[in-house]
């Protein structure tokens, strides 16, 4: 067994969620009256929100119970508080063994208006910068923004780099310029962006960005946002899932075949919550495909597509142990495990176990990297 003293544990993707209750907290003054309600029923707590009444949905907050246990809805009180409360957060890492966690995902609220949608975002990012702030060598915020307009983008992550937030994440196509925001769908553009637009994070019009998130020396991340997953849906949960996964490749390769990172050679990309088994597929597939096609189609690239997977491109798993064996195959070394606490496909509070079994036969030197050391240096810990 390795000896976890000489090996920190840094949980590349784990997450937060913020009480209902923030909103009118931390939104602008003048917004505050529009921010949910909370309302007890005798059934379960119900999210008061621009006219409509739901029941609060847990799936976010399940770690701690077996499958069979599972509530997708209920109470507030049936969450787990390490999703809100730092205190209890930190004696849960401390149970399951983890050193540092790298923590997403809050917002932005689900409304079509336009501007408590942006205030939102600014309003979660300031919330989470304080929630950090109670230990913050253990506890790394990722900030959130809409990609719409560069310029927005750009003040938005200067704003919360300066509060402490440690990378941003971005949806996983850019968002359209005109906001295109229903109540329904205003959550799930902040994941996915405009699946369908005309706008690339290849089109030379987001260089500045790239530029920006380079010069602070952040990395981006795309979270689970290649394929949106229907959530309240059981039919579609299980595929959906899957699905999720192997949609990252999509905004991953437009980036790489787009000269994103030939450009920005320092621009670093991180895929969250998508495995990792399928990287060195994709490389080789890449390579292979670009090897053949390169003139026809006029490609910028002067390298390989699999020497920016395996200079640019990171990401985290939870249970992929196929990914750890093709750790050394091009484009599939930059991997990194998380719990994913406290969503339903958590290890907590079983980590350390799960980790010596994904791990067996691994040299304590992959080992190490895999699980805190790659996370520390790609977040400047």
């Amino acid at each position: 067994m390795l000896d976890q003293t000489t090996a920190p544990i840094v949980d590349a993707d784990a997450h937060v969620n913020p009480p209902h209750t923030m909103w009118e907290e931390y939104l602008p003054a003048s917004l505050r009256e529009l921010a949910p309600k909370v309302e007890h029923g005798e059934d379960a707590d119900y999210v008061i929100f621009e006219g409509k009444r739901r029941k609060v949905n847990l799936i976010s907050a399940q770690a701690g119970r077996k499958g069979k246990d599972f509530k997708m809805e209920g109470r507030l009180s049936d969450a787990r508080t390490g999703g809100w409360m730092p205190g209890a957060r930190l004696e849960d890492m401390d149970k399951d063994g983890i050193d540092t966690a790298i923590l997403f995902g809050g917002g932005p609220l689900g409304t079509a208006n336009q501007e408590l949608y942006k205030a939102s975002f600014n309003a979660y990012n300031q919330w989470l910068a304080d929630f950090c702030s109670h230990d913050p060598a253990r506890l790394v915020g990722v900030g959130y923004i809409p990609m719409r307009d560069v310029d927005e983008s750009i003040a938005m992550v200067r704003e919360f780099a300066k509060k402490g937030l440690k990378a941003v994440n971005i949806p996983a196509f850019p968002q359209a310029l005109q906001g295109n925001l229903d109540a329904g769908n205003a959550q799930t553009l902040a994941l996915t962006g405009d699946v369908n637009g005309d706008r690339s994070y290849a089109d030379p019009e987001f260089d500045p960005f790239w530029k920006a998130v380079c010069d602070l020396g952040m990395p981006v991340t795309i979270h689970l946002g290649g394929r949106a997953v229907r959530f309240n849906q059981p039919r579609w949960f299980l595929s959906d899932l899957l699905m999720s996964k192997f949609g990252m490749g999509e905004p991953i390769a437009i980036m790489i075949f787009g000269g994103v990172f030939q450009r920005f050679p320092d621009l670093k990309l991180v895929s969250v919550e998508s495995g990792v088994g399928w990287f060195a597929f994709a490389s080789n597939y890449m390579d292979e495909t670009w090897h053949k096609q390169r003139y026809w189609v006029n490609s910028v690239l002067e390298k390989e597509p699999s020497y920016f997977m395996d200079k640019n491109i990171y990401g985290s798993f939870i249970h992929d142990r196929a990914g750890i064996l093709m750790r050394d195959f091009p484009g599939a070394k930059n991997i990194m495990w998380s719990s994913d606490y406290p969503h339903s496909e958590t290890t907590f509070p079983h980590s350390m176990e799960v980790i010596e079994k994904l791990f067996e036969g691994v040299p304590d030197e992959d080992r190490r990297m895999i699980i805190g050391g790659r996370a520390k240096a790609l977040y400047n810990l």
